[in-house]
């Protein structure tokens, strides 16, 4: 049997229809966007500075996403990777959901997929997993907002703390993942090193930003301890491996 390969220019050919129909709504909306703020009076030297303003804004995010093209590449090839977080996919969710799909197969992520059965098994669990908050967030968004909202209003104190738990949660699930191998030995406190590294250098680009007021760090910081500690995690691993 001849081996899959993640890699296949039939993956590359679907991947970039999907890509370039997602981009074309892009470039069609903003077309839309740019004649109707002209319709409404807005000057063409206010326009370019808000659209180069805007482009500016959006490399630190990139580079996030880029970071999670490189990451899944590794075992599920360029395409596939390039086509999910160029669309719908977000870092935070692709990651996870690739990892505990895999894992479920008894294969990883460090390592590329050769088995068409397993390769498919990730990508519907990616896909089926993101599906429910489409349908879900028109329909249930505007009643959990006016909640959030709601309870804001009422308690202001009590909402920060509701707001606060709601995240603390949503990280506590990413934990989980990040300590569920300490009990391997010490290669299974890898991820915990890398996400130290990671906290600490989100804290000193934080306090930079605070202390030095370096505006642009603002932006930025993600990124930055992202590839820092995604650097760092090959002298750890060859460290303790």
């Amino acid at each position: 049997m001849r081996e899959f390969d993640v890699n296949s220019p039939l993956i590359y050919v679907v991947a970039a229809v999907i890509v370039v129909f997602v981009f074309s709504q892009s470039v069609f909306f903003l077309i839309k966007a740019w004649k109707q703020a002209q319709n409404m009076g807005m000057e063409k030297s206010m326009l370019r500075r808000i659209a180069t303003s805007s482009a500016v804004f959006t490399i630190a995010p990139a580079i996030a996403i880029l970071l999670g093209v490189l990451t899944l590449s590794n075992a599920l090839g360029l395409p596939t990777p390039w086509m999910r977080l160029n669309t719908l996919g977000s870092v935070t969710y692709e990651l996870p959901a690739a990892e505990m799909a895999a894992t479920a197969t008894g294969n990883s992520l460090s390592e590329r997929i050769t088995d068409a059965r397993v390769y498919t098994t990730i990508l519907w669990v990616m896909t089926l997993g993101i599906i429910p908050s489409l349908f879900l967030a028109p329909f249930l968004m505007r009643k959990i907002h006016s909640g959030v909202v709601s309870v804001g209003a009422k308690d202001k104190k009590w909402g920060e703390i509701f707001m606060t738990a709601l995240f603390l949660g949503m990280i506590s699930a990413f934990l989980g993942m990040i300590f569920s191998r300490i009990g391997e030995g010490l290669t299974g406190w890898i991820p915990v090193f890398v996400m130290l590294c990671s906290a600490i250098i989100m804290t000193a680009l934080g306090i930079l930003y605070k202390k030095g007021k370096i505006a642009w760090l603002e932006n930025y910081a993600l990124p930055l301890s992202m590839i820092s500690a995604m650097a760092l995690s090959i002298p750890i691993t060859r460290a303790i491996g």
